[in-house]
């Protein structure tokens, strides 16, 4: 890959909210994630970890997501007319995106080994982002209350004292892609200091 098309993939990516059918091969997740997975990683410990929802088993996924929009009261409970119609809008929606995938990793009881492997981790999650708009597959890396819910993570596998969610990744062919939105000067961020 030549540099410029490095830079060309960082400035002209963007983040998909909607999606085409299509299902991206296995083949190129495979290599979408393999490429990712030459992000930093301190002591090379590789963190990342991946469980992507495809074809039917997206519903697990789904399903555990309702459940927890529930419980954290974000979805009604009730039975009612409405709450069903919120449910299966949502549960829709949600089907009509190719590939979601969980990037998780393990917690680090030391403060500052947890920062490493965290910070490892999103470094990971914009390669796989770059690396997929390289290939014409667009993501959005969503950061939801149920990741947070320890329930959320056993109905899927995990368990909340020993893993972290860092993102849900929904992956497909883009049906749109928005404009892109200018940046802050970097003069406004940058603070450089002579002496």
């Amino acid at each position: 890959m030549k540099q410029i098309d490095i830079l060309q993939a960082m400035k002209g990516r963007r983040s998909i909210h909607l999606f085409k059918k299509e299902r991206v091969s296995e083949e190129l997740l495979k290599e979408i994630f393999t490429y990712a997975s030459w992000a930093p990683t301190h002591y090379m410990k590789e963190p990342w970890n991946i469980k992507l929802y495809e074809q039917e088993g997206r519903n697990k996924l789904i399903d555990a997501t309702i459940r927890s929009y529930q419980r954290l009261g974000m979805l009604k409970s009730d039975g009612s007319e409405k709450a069903l119609k919120s449910i299966e809008s949502i549960k829709q929606f949600l089907l009509e995106i190719p590939h979601h995938a969980v990037i998780y990793l393990p917690i680090e009881q030391d403060p500052v080994r947890y920062e490493e492997e965290y910070a490892a981790v999103c470094a990971f999650i914009q390669n796989t982002q770059l690396a997929a708009w390289k290939h014409g597959v667009g993501m959005l890396w969503t950061i939801t209350p149920y990741m947070h819910d320890p329930q959320f993570l056993q109905e899927i596998g995990l368990h909340s004292d020993r893993e972290k969610i860092a993102a849900v990744m929904q992956i497909g062919y883009p049906k749109k892609i928005p404009k892109r939105k200018e940046r802050t000067p970097i003069e406004e961020k940058l603070e450089v200091i002579y002496k």
